[in-house]
């Protein structure tokens, strides 16, 4: 089975017992101010996690794109990736362990709906206890009975394993002590499935002598899923509050499934990822098979699929932000395909091996017209930095110790991101000061906000007001722009802090002044209009048909939340969203279109702030 069989099997599992199937939402979080990505299938689903009803009802699954920052330095072993998908399902106050574990259970062992793995082969953890909650007796004793329906006898130390909650407790945050005020989570319960100890990446770990246990690194366990049992708030006392309605956050890893489908611990064998592990071999002239590339070619297939969806979903190489890490990403695979092969013009051809990801992912995520797009930001990234590689490789090559302020230089002069120079230095062997080198980078983390700042971590979606006011703002810039430049304008993304709007959009033009002001203008007098914004649930074709807009390339539900801004029958705007938004457009103050960006030839780019 490939990664799309298994996908739709799940999906076929979940309708089958009454869930909803609802599409991936964008790497790019929509009106979440504190997180850059969407790091984990339950991101989008916190609205509703913490008790505001979801169109489609109590019960939804879907496969959520995802992407991890914070696994970068990570990739590189068998199980890293920074993007994946995250199969889930939610019960929002529905049913709880009894029936999710089962579920899982069921769509891992049954050879007829599910994936047909021996039992034998899996083992799972639960809750030891700890911080004011108890040892999750009940999922012990779950597990105890799903195992004897096959013949198990599952007990303690074998088969079932309790952690404390480091390991078994689950928040985006961490464990109850690290949670901040008004987070959700709670005891969790993994399954991991066993790969033997005859397994090649089991024989060639350092660990392989050490005393073996499911969370182990030695490459013989394998996590392939994670039940959520989300029933506690945290409190502003520190202590942990039940939640109005207990919630289930199923999540389990698409690939790592297919892995334990396939009995192989290497996800880069992978239906999505081998095809582009063969493209690699091709361009480098190597072999996967040999030890010594196995890294660099895992890193650069990651790299290059990670990038490709970024780019989808309207992020842009730049210094800051989401731009950062995209750039690191690119430039990172250019460096390690150079060290394959040695030669910078090598690198250049990188791009080429974006064609294999738009086509494996035609269905479900990319369209015809995404391939030539991608291609052309990753070649005009990869160019750019290819005409500095060699000068600044030399540049290394001539210092035997790198200062943090020569490696900030390098990055000026030769794009070089400091994370990349500390990875090339080590590579060759060299002693980095770490201490001046992280110095540096804290006093220009500007330019790097995203790496030192904690912004991946998927915090709580700021609701703050000034916050919703901006997001509200996203439909009357979107609309303006529409009325004023004509309807070739469509969003391709937005990013939205508690300080400024940033909104990108298809245009091929520099916006004139005149325009700008227009723009203004027009916003500021709806605005001066206190028109109202009303949120109403209905059939998506129903507001497609009542000229409701819905873009960034998504798919949408069956059923959708429309927000109108202005009369019914005279809108101003109509838009699907997520929300959230304020009441009146009277709870805005006038805004100002600071500066305009141009992010290729076809997507440019508006700051806006309110005066």
């Amino acid at each position: 089975m490939t990664i799309h069989d298994i996908r739709q099997k799940y999906f076929d599992f979940m309708q089958a017992r009454g869930h909803q199937i609802i599409p991936s939402s964008s790497l790019v979080p929509e009106g979440d101010a504190t997180t850059l990505f969407t790091s984990a299938g339950m991101q989008p689903m916190m609205p509703y996690l913490l008790g505001q009803k979801h169109p489609l009802g109590a019960r939804l699954a879907d496969s959520q794109k995802c992407f991890r920052s914070q696994d970068i330095d990570e990739v590189g072993d068998n199980r890293h990736t920074t993007f994946f998908e995250m199969l889930g399902n939610w019960s929002l106050g529905d049913y709880f362990k009894k029936e999710q574990l089962k579920y899982f259970f069921t769509f891992l062992t049954d050879k007829k709906v599910g994936l047909g793995l021996d039992p034998h082969r899996l083992s799972v953890s639960v809750f030891a206890g700890g911080s004011g909650v108890d040892k999750d007796e009940e999922a012990i004793q779950i597990w105890q009975n799903l195992f004897a329906t096959v013949g198990i006898q599952a007990k303690e130390g074998v088969h079932i394993f309790p952690y404390p909650a480091k390991k078994n407790w689950w928040s985006r945050s961490g464990t109850p002590d690290q949670m901040p005020t008004g987070e959700p989570g709670g005891p969790d319960s993994e399954v991991f499935f066993d790969f033997g100890v005859e397994n090649k990446l089991h024989e060639l770990s350092p660990w392989k002598d050490e005393p073996c246990h499911i969370n182990c690194d030695c490459g013989r366990f394998m996590e392939i899923g994670n039940s959520v049992f989300m029933q506690y708030v945290k409190q502003a006392d520190g202590s942990l509050k039940e939640l109005p309605q207990k919630n289930i956050d199923f999540g389990g890893g698409l690939t790592r499934l297919e892995a334990a489908v396939r009995d192989d611990p290497d996800m880069f064998n992978i239906s999505s990822l081998a095809p582009v592990i063969q493209e690699i071999e091709k361009l480098s002239e190597h072999s996967y098979s040999v030890e010594e590339h196995r890294s660099s070619m895992r890193i650069i297939a990651d790299h290059l699929t990670a990038g490709s969806f970024l780019i989808k979903d309207g992020v842009f190489p730049s210094n800051k932000g989401q731009g950062y890490v995209l750039r690191r990403l690119l430039r990172r695979a250019a460096i390690k395909l150079y060290f394959l092969t040695s030669d910078r013009e090598s690198i250049l051809k990188l791009p080429e091996i974006v064609r294999v990801i738009t086509d494996f992912y035609a269905h479900p995520y990319f369209d015809p017209q995404d391939y030539p797009s991608i291609q052309h930001t990753i070649t005009t990234e990869i160019s750019k930095f290819s005409h500095s590689l060699d000068r600044g490789l030399k540049e290394l090559e001539k210092n035997p110790q790198v200062d943090g302020k020569f490696a900030f230089d390098l990055y000026q002069n030769y794009g070089f991101p400091l994370e990349i120079t500390a990875e090339i230095l080590a590579q060759m062997g060299k002693q980095v000061d770490l201490k001046e080198f992280q110095a540096e980078f804290e006093k220009h983390k500007e330019l790097s906000r995203t790496s030192s700042a904690g912004m991946f971590k998927g915090g709580l979606a700021d609701k703050s007001q000034v916050v919703t006011a901006y997001h509200t703002a996203t439909h009357l810039l979107h609309a303006s722009l529409r009325r004023i430049l004509g309807n070739r304008v469509e969003q391709k993304g937005s990013n939205i802090t508690a300080d400024r709007l940033r909104f990108d959009f298809s245009y091929t033009e520099k916006i004139t002044d005149e325009q700008i002001k227009a723009i203004e203008d027009l916003i500021n007098k709806k605005i001066a209009e206190k028109l109202s914004v009303v949120r109403e649930e209905m059939p998506k074709e129903d507001a497609l048909k009542q000229g409701a807009l819905a873009f960034f390339g998504q798919k949408y539900p069956e059923i959708v939340s429309v927000y109108t801004i202005g009369p019914k029958n005279n809108f101003f705007s109509k838009e699907l969203c997520g929300g959230p938004h304020v009441e009146s457009l009277a709870e805005l103050a006038k805004i100002n279109i600071v500066k305009q960006e141009s992010l290729g030839a076809t997507t440019r780019r508006l700051y806006l702030q309110f005066v």
